[in-house]
């Protein structure tokens, strides 16, 4: 059964193949699997041989570690405290800096006069990476958590401010011939045309801006706390735990994942209008 839609056929149906060698071998799934195992193996081999000596743990012993910071307290709360503490963090940093620099991206595309106003400053801080802000914020803020917040809000509004602004810059100057043909004013421009086709730039910068909170969350926690992610990895430098610090990296690349995961879900539901590449 097939639908013609702009002169085009739709083949709704998927013919059923035979599962051969081949298909096995390039299927997506079955090279994700040997892609992990792999990795894990040369991990495993790497720590068994001690080529960086006692540095680097085992993946089995990494996993006994997390499993014993599930049912054992350290340093006065569980895994889920520690994990807590930083999304925590990371969910608070990452809202205040969205809240202020996708509107201000989108504004400065928008009016000329607010991007040239705002633009040359943003030039002047974009490039300066969000861990050199680490001393600045303990002067300014102290060592609480205002200061954590604080690196994580300069982390993430770069990336959502960047895409955001060029999301609108980049939409095609034909749909907006579109709606001027079907008689629409410049807010429908805006509201039909603009914000829909860049709502997927914005998205990406949000996804972006989510890796670079946890980023900062660590660098944030490396300087001075009592909870955290960073800070089990911390404490596992300090005493020269490998497995300590390895969970606690897996756990935050785990925690990033997941949340990103969670903005990819919001962005479906929000965005339901975005293409996906297929087959590519």
């Amino acid at each position: 059964m097939s639908n013609n839609i702009a002169n085009e056929t739709i083949d709704q149906s998927r013919n059923k193949e035979a599962w051969t060698l081949k298909r096995v071998l390039t299927n997506t799934y079955f090279l994700n699997v040997v892609s992990l195992v792999l990795f894990f193996l040369i991990w495993d081999y790497v720590a068994k041989e001690r080529i960086f000596h006692d540095s680097l743990a085992r993946p089995l012993d990494v996993l006994n570690q997390i499993i014993t910071l599930i049912t054992v307290k350290y340093a006065g709360s569980t895994l889920w405290g520690h994990i807590w503490a930083s999304t925590q963090r990371v969910l608070i940093g990452f809202f205040i800096a969205a809240v202020i620099a996708v509107p201000l991206g989108l504004f400065m595309a928008l009016n000329s006069y607010v991007n040239a106003i705002v633009k040359p400053l943003f030039d002047l801080f974009k490039p300066m990476p969000p861990i050199a802000w680490v001393t600045i914020a303990v002067l300014w803020f102290g060592i609480g958590e205002t200061s954590k917040v604080f690196i994580i809000v300069i982390g993430s509004f770069v990336p959502c401010l960047l895409n955001a602004y060029n999301g609108v810059r980049l939409v095609e100057p034909e749909l907006y011939d579109v709606i001027r043909v079907l008689g629409g004013s410049r807010r429908d421009q805006i509201f039909h045309v603009c914000f829909p086709a860049s709502f997927p730039a914005v998205f990406a910068g949000l996804q972006i801006s989510l890796s670079v909170a946890w980023t900062c969350v660590l660098a944030a926690e490396l300087t001075n706390s009592r909870a955290g992610l960073g800070f089990l990895i911390k404490r596992g430098m300090d005493t020269h735990k490998p497995t300590l610090v390895l969970g606690g990296m897996l756990l935050i690349a785990a925690a990033a994942w997941l949340t990103s995961q969670g903005v990819g879900i919001l962005e479906k539901k929000l965005c339901p209008w975005k293409r996906s590449i297929e087959n590519l």
